[in-house]
């Protein structure tokens, strides 16, 4: 097969392809329209690889001849239907073969072990090819080993030859290498965003990796902690206790992204989130921080009625001026806000408490929502010069 010029053209395709950061999909599809006008007599594939993501656990891309492509991805908590439990593809991934071929053809073709295969034939495919081609990525273990799956279908009369199954083998380990590079681009920016978040994963996917890298920001800071939680820890069993931290950073942290924040950190039980101060200025960050922060507790109220334990926190809304970057030492870092604003969001907090209101805010953030709320006096705030103005909800 190497010295076939058309398959050796393809190649050279796919690996100009891995260089870049090609889509998966598109890069499939542009594959499969190679090989069908190399005269290669594939008119439906499907591209199965398994994934590290904290929700997804595998993705597929099916193509079929003359349509788009159609992506599909396969949740950690989705039950296992029917159609999964007798797929050809999970019985190669749990045999761990290499390949499965299945004669469509003719009336005693072999269909009834697998219902899809029932499909294809009466859709006129003559023959179903699974390949398998493993490489070492890191993955959830759930779905499999790691690597990717393709399955080929035809109706060519008689199936496949020989010559194009070759043909297929080599280039699915040229598929794969270009897979793998894209695959491995995807798990690191969904690693760099899961554990620091959309903007500073972000920034430190395109390069901001020294100690001491960063910008200075205007943002609205959100800061967020449970009450109680100290004698929650100490009386409830440590799973039990985890389970009811993350209905409260549910309640959170996840409303927070809902209206358009970035979750920076969670500091123990506390949640440290920041709107910057970016398109629509000021006022649009600080209505989304104020919107996020009265769903966050319509929320924990909600949430309450589920648990015998309580759900209660403080939250603080600051304004001004922070550093957003690397900070630690060079061998172990981590990429988040600091500064007077990030401080006295947390100080604002602690007088949540002392006040006994659940939601406090600087005024220049109560400001944007007329009549929503009511000055409470000017506090000193420890470790800070001069008193601050707050104000809490009417």
């Amino acid at each position: 097969m190497k010295t076939n010029p058309t398959l050796e053209a393809i190649e050279d395709w796919l690996i100009r392809e891995a260089l870049g950061q090609p889509d998966i999909g598109e890069m499939f599809s542009g594959f499969c329209e190679r090989l069908a006008a190399a005269g290669m007599p594939v008119e439906r594939a499907m591209l199965t690889w398994a994934t590290l993501h904290p929700l997804v656990e595998a993705e597929s891309v099916l193509w079929r001849a003359g349509r788009e492509a159609e992506l599909a991805q396969y949740r950690h908590d989705e039950e296992e239907t029917e159609d999964w439990l007798r797929s050809p593809i999970r019985a190669v991934l749990e045999a761990r073969e290499t390949r499965l071929r299945r004669n469509l053809a003719g009336a005693n073709a072999a269909t009834d072990d697998f219902p899809i295969l029932t499909t294809l034939k009466a859709d006129g495919f003559t023959d179903y090819l699974v390949l398998s081609t493993p490489f070492d990525l890191p993955t959830a273990k759930d779905f499999g080993p790691s690597g990717m799956l393709v399955t080929w279908s035809t109706r060519a009369d008689g199936g496949f030859s020989d010559e194009v199954v070759e043909g297929l083998d080599y280039l699915q380990i040229r598929l794969a290498l270009a897979c793998r590079a894209t695959i491995q681009s995807r798990i690191a920016r969904t690693l760099a965003e899961t554990y620091l978040g959309a903007r500073a994963g972000s920034r430190v996917l395109s390069g901001l990796i020294r100690h001491g890298d960063g910008e200075r920001l205007d943002a609205v800071i959100f800061y967020s902690d449970l009450r109680g939680s100290t004698a929650l820890a100490d009386r409830l069993a440590p799973d039990v206790y985890m389970i009811h931290l993350n209905a409260y950073f549910d309640a959170t942290a996840r409303t927070v992204m809902a209206h358009g924040g970035e979750v920076l950190d969670f500091i123990g039980d506390a949640v440290l989130a920041v709107f910057p101060i970016e398109a629509g200025g000021f006022d649009a960050a600080a209505t989304r921080a104020l919107q996020a922060a009265d769903a966050v507790l319509a929320r924990l109220e909600q949430a309450q009625a589920a648990t015998e334990h309580p759900l209660h926190c403080g939250i603080a809304l600051s304004s001004g001026d922070v550093m957003f970057g690397n900070i630690g030492i060079p061998e172990r870092l981590t990429f988040s806000v600091i500064g007077r604003t990030v401080n006295a969001a947390a100080r604002i907090e602690a007088m949540t408490k002392t006040l006994g209101r659940p939601l406090l805010v600087t005024a220049d953030i109560a400001a944007r929502a007329p009549g929503a709320f009511a000055p409470l006096g000017r506090f000193q705030l420890a470790g800070f010069g001069e008193e601050v103005e707050l104000h809490a909800p009417v």
